[in-house]
């Protein structure tokens, strides 16, 4: 038995070399990859065995879209960024950011309705620009969502703690001296709380947006709550001490602004819910943009609120909702903040956690990562591999990490897709929708990328501002001329209105806000772009390839050109 076992891992090790001797061929046939929308609908859907329960409505979604980014966000960040980084302009900062957000969430919807599949971008980039940009951006986004999963989920262990009347924030953790600074307190509240939501996440869809539902309208409530009382007990002259409205003036405010897009990280969450929505040509639209548009004006209401309430360099970093109310003397309010906190970070982990076991799951599909992670349960109607995993690997990372050290790279990592995605809805509808010249369109995105790069530079030289007239000149010349020179053609379902101005303005928005943060965030992101890389060239590329390719009956054998078939001219009706 032994031999036999030994003389399998040497077949198998063979037969990964052999298949490593063809990376390059493979990554041509690969790497530019598509399938159609009626292919991701159909044939790669099936992969994972049984279908996922269609019992979703809109209300769901909205309640879902709401509960993802509400706890995370205002929570996380409002705090840290108005006392570091934007002062009471953090309000404005919130406004900047919303618009961005909104911009992108169109650009998802569009997709969304078009491709009602569980993958999100990873399918709207796949179906677009090929297989390998759908890997690095759906690679990008797990790498989000467990992060900014387990950073939340250190969070709600401070707020739990003002829950309960305790100042010292980090006394649940539990500190081990031979670990390396920032990564030495241990939170297994957190753990458990990602371990619980996880358990509750296998079990079903339905009852589990159920209880997001209720937590969710619980927890809008309760912002109420903080937004009448901060309003009745702060004073406007709050907004202008001690340095004005804008004390780092205005670069402070859009530096601000990249820094709470980590607060709209979760409308996301709802196109992969496309799956188990009932009539998701009308939900999808009403769930996402309907979501994005509430959580938006909640934000910048909690933030004034918060900023009329004491003076910005008085704001504490770490639950500063809950220590604001105690500087004006309401200690109640402190721990009444604390508890509703607590409770909304769970609803958002809930819903972020659903969604990335969907796109994990949808990669499965695709064979970029082993196929069992694909697989969705028969009784509950859930990718349960995939849910345990990520569970898993988030439990694991918010055991130790500092909110600090991934802070940035999140906003990094979400700004880049969401970039992506625009250009892929102004492609899709331009070039594969209404059948222009793709060379058209790409040199159009090419010069728009460029503008925003330039403005972003200029911006950031500080001496150079001529160069924000010019390249915002060029962006706003550019987007008209292509507006009346390249016709669209409209699909029935829902479309995204006025376009390409609110896909350029998208693209232009993301890039801006991405150039304003630290060198430190685009070094380790580069670690990690080259990490996924290696990852797809020594596995995905083959896994796909040998599931796909050769079921097509394509020879393992190198073929002369005249014989190689692109798949991209692969159709199906």
């Amino acid at each position: 038995m032994a031999t036999i076992q030994s003389a399998q891992s040497n077949i198998s090790i063979i037969n990964y070399l052999r298949s490593l001797s063809q990376t390059p061929h493979r990554l041509r046939r690969r790497m530019l990859a598509t399938w159609t929308p009626a292919q991701e609908l159909n044939q790669v859907r099936l992969r994972s065995g049984a279908d996922m329960k269609r019992k979703l409505k809109w209300y769901d979604l909205v309640a879902l879209g709401v509960g993802g980014m509400l706890g995370a966000g205002v929570f996380v960040t409002t705090g840290r960024v108005a006392r570091e980084i934007s002062g009471p302009s953090v309000i404005i900062s919130y406004v900047i950011a919303g618009l961005s957000a909104l911009l992108s969430s169109f650009c998802y919807t569009e997709f969304s309705v078009q491709i009602p599949v569980a993958g999100g971008a990873f399918s709207y980039l796949r179906v677009t620009f090929g297989e390998f940009v759908g890997y690095f951006a759906g690679a990008n986004i797990l790498m989000e969502y467990v992060l900014s999963n387990a950073a939340v989920a250190r969070t709600f262990t401070e707020y739990l703690c003002s829950a309960f009347g305790v100042e010292d924030k980090s006394c649940w953790r539990v500190k081990v001296d031979g670990l390396v600074e920032d990564y030495n307190h241990l939170d297994l509240p957190a753990v458990m709380l990602i371990l619980l939501l996880t358990i509750c996440l296998c079990y079903s869809t339905k009852e589990s947006s159920t209880l997001n539902f209720i937590m969710t309208v619980s927890h809008v409530v309760f912002f109420g709550f903080i937004i009448i009382v901060g309003f009745s007990n702060g004073s406007a002259s709050n907004l202008v001490k001690p340095r004005g409205l804008t004390p780092n003036g205005a670069r402070g405010m859009l530096d601000g602004a990249a820094l709470v897009y980590f607060s709209y990280i979760g409308y996301d969450s709802v196109s992969t819910m496309a799956e188990e929505i009932q009539n998701p040509s009308v939900s999808l639209p009403v769930g996402i943009v309907g979501s994005v548009l509430i959580v938006s004006a909640l934000y910048c209401l909690m933030a004034l609120s918060l900023c009329v309430m004491i003076p910005y360099d008085e704001i504490s970093k770490d639950a500063s909702y809950s220590e604001a109310f105690k500087k004006i003397g309401w200690e109640w309010a402190g721990n009444v903040v604390g508890a509703g906190a607590s409770f909304g970070i769970v609803a958002s982990l809930l819903v972020a956690m659903l969604g990335q076991a969907r796109y994990l799951c949808v990669m499965g599909r695709a064979r970029l990562v082993p196929s069992l992670l694909s697989k969705v349960h028969p009784s509950t109607g859930t990718p349960l591999n995939a849910t345990l995993f990520l569970g898993f690997c988030t439990a694991s990372i918010a055991l130790f990490m500092d909110l600090g050290i991934v802070f940035q790279i999140i906003n990094l990592g979400t700004l880049l897709v969401f970039y992506l995605v625009a250009n892929a809805l102004i492609y899709h509808r331009y070039a594969i929708t209404s059948n222009n010249p793709p060379s058209h369109i790409l040199i159009f995105l090419f010069l728009l990328s460029s503008s925003a790069i330039g403005f972003s530079i200029s911006y950031n030289l500080k001496n150079q501002w001529w160069g924000l007239p010019l390249f915002g000149g060029v962006m706003i010349a550019t987007t008209a001329g292509f507006h009346y020179m390249v016709p669209c053609r409209l699909s029935q379902q829902w479309s995204v209105p006025l376009m390409p101005w609110p896909a350029a303005i998208s693209i232009f928005l993301n890039v801006f806000l991405m150039t304003t943060l630290k060198i430190l965030s685009f070094k380790m992101f580069g670690i990690w772009a080259c990490l996924i890389t290696l990852f797809y060239v020594l596995y995905g590329v083959h896994s796909t390839y040998e599931a796909e390719e050769m079921e097509r009956g394509v020879s393992h054998e190198v073929p002369t050109p005249s014989t190689q078939e692109s798949k991209l001219d692969i159709q199906v009706p």
